[in-house]
């Protein structure tokens, strides 16, 4: 049958899906901005691109914005939809990501054609990510309203979508009451056959850095972009009292200085650079080790290494960092906050700890770097974790496969 992907970076998270979708014998497209830079070649799946016209007004209202650069990229989704339909090309299932808006107008493309959405994250005024951080309040009521507003695409494709398809059951709870009957929780899938524990992984630091062997106290700290959102200015205020009591510590921060989910720092510096100006003077830098963005197996290596891997996030999307770092087997301490909830329990397979509090931030990684033989059982539970429940192969792809060949079987019977 035929299945169309619709993503702006794909394969992003349907990598593992399509593959698997197209060795079974699907014909497997793919609609992808046409700008973005190919990720992987996936065999069996044809790629269509589609390009915007026009870019989002400048003046518009601040709070339309971003529903106008949505309907921009549904408009060149559509076209380059519809491209497909008059050459008598209709899918019998559409998989997609919602979040950027290009599915907003397919349904009328190709009507009564059934979809699935994969559902990452619905905002919210209050009670999430907005407002969690003292630091950032957004208690005045345009904060909010902006938050509004930043709801109504997602709000739309909820309307249009025959099934969801969330991560975890934390993300599938931040979507209204009226879909979650829709939703079906099922992770990514990490492959723990590649990503496991290695007693034997070096890895060295740039070309002139420090080799780091798994056993040596590193601490890690890894990100798409070092952010409040994930607590990097969490770890970096409480790094000084960490390096005094762990003087041998070396400490890798993963990430680019890009302003990510939140607010951009003052002044139109990176949090990177305004953190360090903050706390810098109280640092040891020789054990600080900056990276930016790592090769996916060099990133491998980092968390094989790792004696205790810090994992920070406000009530928002769970990394997939989390996860793979404990099925690398670290020690990791994270946030109490409900996204790591749902898969550490304080104690058993790893260490919470309260998002706010420095001291008991600085004790647990000292505990962890001071004394990592009393964390062994901790690292394997963390491990048996993420086998048992989020495992690719053997839990999360066979579950995904089966939920889209039920809707083709329900297609079929229509």
């Amino acid at each position: 049958m035929r299945i169309l992907f619709v993503h702006q970076n794909f394969p992003g998270q349907f990598g593992s899906l399509a593959a698997a979708l197209a060795r079974r014998g699907h014909r497997v497209t793919a609609l992808r901005q046409a700008t973005q830079q190919q990720q992987q070649q996936i065999e069996g799946v044809e790629l269509q691109g589609w390009t915007a016209e026009r870019s989002t007004t400048a003046q518009a209202h601040p709070w339309a914005q971003d529903i106008e650069t949505k309907l921009i990229r549904a408009e060149a989704s559509a076209r380059a939809a519809e491209r497909l339909q008059r050459s008598g090309w209709c899918p019998d299932l559409i998989i997609g990501h919602p979040g950027w808006g290009e599915m907003l107008f397919l349904q009328h493309i190709w009507p009564g054609v059934p979809q699935l959405h994969y559902l990452e994250f619905h905002y919210a005024e209050a009670g999430l990510d907005v407002g969690f951080d003292p630091e950032f309040p957004a208690s005045a009521w345009p904060a909010k309203a902006r938050i509004t507003s930043k709801k109504a695409a997602s709000l739309l494709n909820l309307e249009s979508m025959d099934a969801g398809l969330s991560p975890t059951q934390f993300q599938a709870s931040t979507y209204p009451a009226w879909a979650r009957e829709r939703i079906q929780v099922i992770h990514d899938g990490i492959d723990t056959e590649s990503v496991k524990p290695d007693p034997n992984a070096r890895l060295q630091l740039g070309a002139s850095g420090p080799v780091l062997k798994a056993g040596d106290p590193v601490i890690t700290f890894v990100n798409r972009n070092l952010e409040p959102y994930r607590g990097f200015h969490r770890l970096l205020r409480a790094l000084p009292e960490i390096q005094r009591h762990c003087p041998d510590a070396v400490t890798v921060i993963v990430g680019a200085e890009g302003t990510g989910y939140g607010d951009s720092a003052p002044q139109g510096k990176s949090w990177k650079r305004h953190l360090l100006e903050e706390v810098g003077h109280e640092l040891n830098l020789e054990k600080l080790h900056f990276t930016g963005a790592l090769p996916y197996q060099a990133y491998l290596r980092l968390l094989q290494v790792s004696r205790c891997h810090v994992y920070f996030t406000y009530p928002f999307v769970l990394g997939w960092s989390c996860l793979e770092a404990m099925a690398a087997g670290c020690l990791v301490v994270g946030s109490a906050t409900a996204p790591v909830q749902e898969v550490i329990q304080d104690g058993v397979n790893g260490r919470l700890v309260p998002f706010f509090d420095q001291a008991a931030l600085v004790e647990a990684v000292v505990g962890a770097v001071q004394r990592p033989e009393r964390q062994v059982m901790l690292r394997a539970a963390a491990r048996e974790r993420v086998v048992k429940h989020y495992d690719l192969h053997g839990n999360c792809l066979p579950q995904r496969l089966q939920l889209v060949e039920q809707l083709l079987r329900e297609k079929a019977g229509r």
